[in-house]
């Protein structure tokens, strides 16, 4: 399946009316709209859009927080609006984000012995838990080189993706949560990451499982259930990322958890990892 560029992805050199008409109709907001909500009119909204008012520095970041803008967009706007750039990109190894990666590191640290890990915008794993690493016990050194990816890790046939037991569940998951990010981002790095991971093959059946408890879970949320060592260990994931970011670099981190879906995976993986 090939993702379509976004709306979003139209060049800066058209000037920022242009720019910010595309992700207004790609957040599906009328003029009127974000006028209201940027304590603004429709009428100077659409004098920005055409090119016949030059919005104010203050205008600009107005509206791309209003329309949901990510951080690194906001500074292509801005640019092309005939502004500095307001939010810098800070390396992730800089000590300026010392306090970042010391938080990072003790907040998977202390979610062990469960799963976790974060990645950054093109799902490249930038730090992970001794969980994380269990579950890739014998994936070849090939797909264990830097960066990893987490999408290849997971969905490469000679990664994760033959242990997964709900492999098309969870591949349909992973790629529909890549569109979303397509949709958000302009990002050629990230379509790319969709074109390579989706064509990966996907087996005709799925496995028998016989490692399912005695009596069904209540699943809250579609679980990834994947085969370790003979036993059948059941995760549902959650994604978090951090609030008003300033810097690039951190807008563009994400924590993802692996909650132990049943009592079996609980048990196991603290006898596992005490």
């Amino acid at each position: 399946m090939t993702i379509a560029h976004s709306a979003a992805a139209t060049p800066s050199d058209q000037g920022v009316g242009p720019l910010l008409r595309a992700w207004r109709e790609q957040r599906r907001v009328s003029q009127l709209e974000l006028a209201l909500r940027a304590d603004s009119s429709a009428r100077h909204i659409s004098f920005v859009e055409t090119g016949r008012s030059r919005p104010s520095e203050e205008m600009v970041l107005r509206l791309a927080e209003h329309l949901e803008v990510p951080v690194r967009e906001r500074n292509a706007l801005l640019l092309a609006a005939g502004y500095a750039p307001r939010f810098p990109e800070t390396p992730l190894d800089d000590p300026a984000l010392d306090a970042v990666r010391e938080g990072i590191e003790r907040l998977i640290q202390g979610y062990e012995p469960y799963p976790a890990l974060v990645f950054d915008a093109a799902y490249h794993v930038v730090a992970a838990n001794r969980g994380i690493m269990m579950l890739l016990d014998g994936i070849p050194e090939s797909l264990l080189r830097p960066p990893l990816n987490t999408m290849r890790l997971t969905l490469h046939p000679e990664g994760l993706a033959p242990r997964i037991l709900n492999l098309r569940e969870w591949r349909g998951h992973l790629l529909e949560q890549m569109r979303r990010q397509i949709a958000l981002r302009r990002s050629e790095q990230l379509r790319e990451l969709y074109e390579e991971v989706a064509a990966y093959p996907v087996p005709d059946q799925e496995r028998a499982d016989d490692g399912l408890p005695a009596e069904p879970v209540p699943y809250f949320a579609l679980p990834m259930r994947i085969e370790h060592e003979g036993r059948t260990l059941s995760f549902i994931s959650s994604t978090s990322t951090f609030n008003t970011p300033m810097d690039v670099t951190v807008a563009e981190l994400a924590i993802e958890t692996f909650l132990p879906a049943d009592p079996a995976t609980v048990k196991y993986l603290h006898s596992l990892l005490p």
